[in-house]
């Protein structure tokens, strides 16, 4: 199991593309950690989860 914002998920074997894409996140707004590591956005399509990682997925929200 990956935790992933707070929640325990079957996402061990997939990249990080692969589980932003099934969950619909905007790639352009977000930025992912990885074990207190930010995952540069050039490594998304090659960076595996792994069971016991520890993710964050951050979204950026404008306002004023």
């Amino acid at each position: 199991m990956v935790h992933i914002n707070g929640k325990d998920e079957a996402a061990a074997g997939m990249t990080v593309q692969e589980y932003l894409g099934k969950n619909e996140y905007p790639l352009e707004w977000i930025v992912v950690e990885c074990n207190e590591e930010i995952v540069p956005k050039a490594d998304y399509a090659t960076r595996q989860l792994q069971d016991g990682d520890i993710v964050e997925i951050v979204s950026f929200v404008g306002g004023g």
